[in-house]
Parts: C-alpha cells; sequence; structure tokens
C-alpha cells in the first residue's frame, strides 16, 4: 500500500501506481467547506490569519477522509493583497475577495511594494507550511500561489489591464516581470517552509480572455518563468487553466509544468487527445459535488479515470456548501474501484 506522498510522487516521475491519487491543492482550488469547519470547530475567515488554525484546518481536509493532500491557503487573494490591494476577508459561507485595486494602470507598477515576509498573510501561509511539516506526516504539503496574470489582474481593475497588454506593452511586460519575480520568492519561502510541491492556479490567464497571441506572449511566457524557477528547487508544480482549452491547446502545450489542470467543461479525453502524455489533473464536476448526489460523483470520477486523468481533483474550488459525503466519494471511488451508494 503506498503512502500519499509515495503515490503522488510516483505519478510526478510516471512511475507505475496502484491508484490515481485524489488531491485538492488548495490556493483557488480551496478544499475547505462549511460542514468541514463545523465538525473540526475551526472557521474562516479566522483562519486565513492564523498559522495553527489554518494548519489544523488544512490538516481536518486529510483526516476527515476528504483529499490525500495538505494545502495551504484557502484562497487567491493573498499576493494581491501583499502587493496593495484591499481584500475583504469573506465568511464561512464565500471567500475573500479584492474590493479596491492597488493601481489603476500599469504604468504606474513602479509604486507598489515588495512583498514582506516577515509579517501579514505571506507569513500566515509560511508558518501554517512549517506546522505541518513539523509533523512529519506521509501526506505532500502543498503551496499555492495565484498565477502571473490572475495576481496582476487583481492589483489592476481586470478590463484595464487586459486592454494595456496591447496599448501599453512594454510597460504590461515590466509590470509582469516584477509580478512573476515576487511571485518567484513567495514560491521559494513557501519551499524553504516545507512545501512539497507547488500549484499555480491562473483563471484570469485564459485562451478565451486573451486568445491564442496575448496567451502565449503574457500566461505562458511568465507561467514558464515561474515554473522554471521552482522547478530548479527540485520542486514539482501543477498549473490550473480555466476556460475552454480548444483554441489554444499548442499554446498550452508550451506551459512547462509537470502537471496541467482544467476546469470541468474541458473533456480530459479531449485534453489527452491534444496534449498526448502530458501529466493531466481533474476534472471532476464541483457544481455536482455541491448539489448533485455521491453515486454521480463517484461515477464522474470513474470517467476521468478512464479518460486519462493521472490525477483525479475538482474542477476548480469547492462550493462552501458541498457536503462531505459528495467530496469523500471521489476518493471512496478510487479505492472502492465502484460506484458509491446514496444511502
Amino acid at each position: 500500500m503506498l503512502s500519499p506522498k509515495e503515490r503522488l510522487n510516483k505519478v510526478f516521475t510516471k512511475e507505475e501506481v496502484d491508484r490515481p491519487p485524489c488531491i485538492c491543492p488548495g490556493g483557488m482550488m480551496n478544499m475547505v467547506t462549511t460542514e468541514l469547519m463545523d465538525e473540526v470547530g475551526i472557521s474562516l475567515p479566522a483562519a486565513h490569519s492564523d498559522a495553527q488554525m489554518m494548519a489544523d484546518l488544512a490538516r481536518a481536509v486529510y483526516e476527515k477522509g476528504c483529499f490525500e493532500n495538505f494545502g495551504v491557503p484557502f484562497c487567491m487573494t493573498v499576493e494581491a493583497e501583499e502587493l496593495g490591494a484591499k481584500v475583504d476577508m469573506g465568511s464561512n459561507i464565500y471567500e475573500p475577495h479584492v474590493v479596491e485595486y492597488a493601481i489603476n494602470s500599469v504604468n504606474e507598477w513602479t509604486t507598489l511594494s515588495k512583498i514582506n515576509f516577515e509579517d501579514g498573510r505571506s507569513k500566515v501561509v509560511l508558518d501554517a507550511i512549517k506546522i505541518l511539516k513539523s509533523k512529519k506526516d506521509d501526506v505532500p504539503i502543498i503551496g499555492n500561489l495565484t498565477g502571473p496574470i490572475s495576481t496582476a489582474s487583481s492589483i489592476i481593475e481586470p478590463v484595464v489591464f487586459y486592454k494595456q497588454l496591447r496599448k501599453s506593452n512594454k510597460e504590461a511586460h515590466e509590470f509582469l516581470e516584477f509580478v512573476t519575480d515576487e511571485l518567484i520568492l513567495f514560491a521559494k519561502k513557501q519551499i524553504e517552509a516545507g512545501a512539497d510541491i507547488i500549484a499555480i492556479s491562473d483563471p484570469s490567464g485564459t485562451g478565451e480572455i486573451l486568445g491564442p497571441k496575448l496567451f502565449e506572449e503574457f500566461a505562458v511566457k511568465y507561467l514558464n518563468k515561474l515554473i522554471h524557477s521552482i522547478q530548479k528547487e527540485n520542486i514539482a508544480t501543477i498549473v490550473h487553466i480555466c476556460g475552454q482549452m480548444k483554441n489554444v491547446y499548442s499554446e498550452v502545450n508550451k506551459v512547462r509544468s509537470n502537471v496541467l489542470s482544467f476546469d470541468s467543461m474541458v473533456s480530459i479525453k479531449e485534453a489527452r487527445k491534444n496534449l498526448g502524455d502530458r501529466l493531466l489533473m481533474g476534472n471532476v464536476s464541483t457544481y455536482t459535488i455541491e448539489f448533485g448526489e455521491a453515486n454521480k460523483i463517484a461515477q464522474l470520477t470513474q470517467r476521468c479515470v478512464e479518460d486519462g486523468s493521472n490525477i483525479i481533483s475538482p474542477a476548480c474550488g469547492l462550493g462552501m456548501k458541498s457536503p462531505l459525503k459528495n467530496i469523500r466519494s471521489m476518493i471512496e471511488s478510487l479505492t472502492k474501484g465502484d460506484a458509491i451508494s446514496d444511502a
């Protein structure tokens, strides 16, 4: 019987495993739900700003049989807040979100302060990873980053940002270089703290929004700069990209992450056809996990396996009201190899 860390590591090195791992990385792909918080007596938003609570809540996700990893943080606003955006910390029903942007134009990027890893929520994340690492579990710790495009479009109003990729092309590249360099530092700090894998979620950097040319010029370029710096530390990466892939598969294939993850609108079978032997993660519908029946979720899980998914995960962040029974049905279907009773 492989441990969760052994199983996931073997997938990354393309070795044979007994079954696909079932993970939920954290970050944008938050795995914490209201029912889980009620069970363990730890709540959000408090755990966003308390390292011990964050670590305990991440551990509860594994100990309550939901997923085979620890993952922090539970949102994708840490970097934007550290770089000057104002954030509403959310509640036990909805996640933190940006309420005021730091700058009005890419031309103002030089006014941004750098991330202070000795204070604020970046330090909370690093301390939570250290706490999780100190227990020496054989469970992978996944650190999380918001991707360059998504971080940038959380610092400046997105519509303005997208327009300025063309209109202020030089300054847009300078801005993305700055943002990516800060993300590289955050990644290295997480690795030093004990992260085994770094997951990068870039939901705003889609081919649908950017189009193939800008997707390659900006999303692929800066993702690869970030990925390269992480892989130089002998740490594997997962990259999650939202939206349809059909018009940008050739560009997506240039993203050098160890694993690529897509949301539920992307057929794993189609992705496998277009991406060859790339390692793929996903992509059980989070809508079905929240509103469907456990047996249906088990069937979707098995279909992902049959279609070629190497790592099973929800397609995106879980709805906070997702029932634990439904979440557990994914891993139960993998360990039992059949459908789950709704009883």
